[in-house]
């Protein structure tokens, strides 16, 4: 433990609410313990920039986006000079500072002895980091995007103040549909403010409930200058957004990590109004070409039925609706005559036949051989008597012959 904090744990325990220490001597052994501190390495955004002509030291204030926490920063002109090309307000450095603490305003600072621009191939590679790390959880899969609404009733914009992206897309988009409204929030697109504004005006048109989609739009730029785009931040708010998000930034070469994350990914501010906002002409268009083709169909499927019907019409049985029930009326009365002649030649049959085996029974009747002058003896039990001997003298007998009968008796 060095001796500031050694003397800060032991004041510590020495005050009281009656013996309190002084803010000054806090101060003051707070600056101890930093002075005791050596020189680091500082990485951050250059925010506020002063260079007074003549002044041998630079003042600015170097700026962390992530936490929102600036510091200010001094140093020899010569140490400034030495980046001076390539570094101005909104870069990003990497600073070998000595902390420094003014005590009589309790004021953290950092004195400079090298500065460092953040290379384009490093910024590169912490994007290339970010961006998988990202994708990693999730943020860029493409079962998160919504989509977007046909015709919305109310556009959000985010752009910068009086900038050709909010231009171009006010003016596609009214031209494109008349009746669209917008929501429009002005913010910083670059710098070191960006993040910031535009994080809280994505947050706030997503609450807007009659908002239906958000625009996010910037012109191009460097790499620098879009890198507000890329911050996780950004990345993360879009991400929880329940309103679609599209993101218009910079030209067709540009990719900024907002691209991935958004629901929609337009290549200019101009391509992100047509995509969002329906062209009236060329729906009417289509309504009209939809209309005709219903049309067409309709009157088709009409002709078609007409001829089936005007087929069916010529048909003979509907064109001569009874020559049917004539034709039938013609077979019904041969099949009756026919049936009839067939009935008659049976009856007659059976009536030859009939008379034919009458003819053979009346021949081979009793009666027939009666009538040729024979008689049946009959005894009194009805029995026929057919010998001499079974009969005797005296019994009484009944004789059959063919007019008619009579009794006998037998005399020997």
């Amino acid at each position: 433990m060095s001796y500031a904090a050694d003397t800060l744990a032991r004041m510590a325990l020495n005050t009281s609410a009656e013996a309190p220490l002084p803010v000054g001597e806090v101060s003051r052994l707070i600056g101890g313990w930093i002075d005791r501190l050596g020189a680091v390495w500082v990485e951050g955004q250059i925010t506020q920039l002063s260079r007074r002509p003549g002044a041998g030291v630079v003042f600015m204030t170097l700026r962390d986006p992530s936490y929102d926490i600036s510091v200010g920063v001094t140093c020899f002109r010569q140490v400034f000079d030495a980046v001076a090309d390539v570094v101005s307000e909104g870069a990003r450095v990497v600073v070998y500072a000595k902390p420094e603490w003014y005590a009589p305003r309790g004021q953290l600072s950092l004195r400079a002895v090298e500065i460092r621009p953040v290379g384009i191939g490093e910024l590169l590679a912490r994007l290339e980091q970010l961006k998988r790390t990202l994708g990693a959880e999730g943020l860029f899969a493409l079962d998160r995007k919504k989509a977007l609404p046909f015709l919305p009733h109310r556009v959000g914009l985010v752009c910068g103040r009086a900038s050709a992206a909010e231009r171009d897309v006010l003016e596609v988009a009214r031209r494109r549909w008349p009746a669209v409204r917008f929501e429009v929030r002005n913010v910083a697109v670059q710098g070191v403010h960006a993040v910031a504004q535009v994080v809280q005006a994505v947050k706030e048109l997503d609450e807007l409930r009659d908002v239906d989609v958000i625009i996010v739009a910037r012109g191009g730029g460097s790499v620098e200058d879009l890198l507000p785009f890329s911050d996780e931040q950004l990345v993360r708010a879009v991400s929880e957004c329940r309103t679609p998000v599209v993101s218009a930034i910079g030209h067709e070469p540009d990719s900024p990590l907002l691209d991935l994350v958004a629901d929609l990914r337009a290549s200019t501010p101009t391509d992100a109004a047509k995509k969002v906002v329906p062209d009236v002409g060329e729906e009417m268009d289509r309504v009209r070409q939809l209309r005709d083709r219903a049309l067409r169909t309709v009157r088709g499927l009409i002709d078609r039925e007409e001829r089936g019907l005007a087929h069916a019409l010529a048909r003979p049985s509907m064109e001569h609706p009874h020559r049917m029930v004539d034709q039938r009326e013609d077979e019904v009365d041969a099949l009756v005559a026919r049936s009839r002649r067939v009935l008659g030649h049976l009856l007659d049959r059976a009536d030859s036949e009939l008379a034919h085996t009458r003819a053979r029974v009346l021949s081979l009747s009793p009666a027939a051989t009666l009538e040729r002058g024979y008689a049946v003896l009959q005894r009194a039990d009805g029995a026929v008597v057919r010998s001499p001997e079974e009969v005797t003298a005296g019994d009484e007998l009944r004789a059959r012959v063919a007019e008619g009968e009579f009794a006998v008796r037998v005399s020997e």
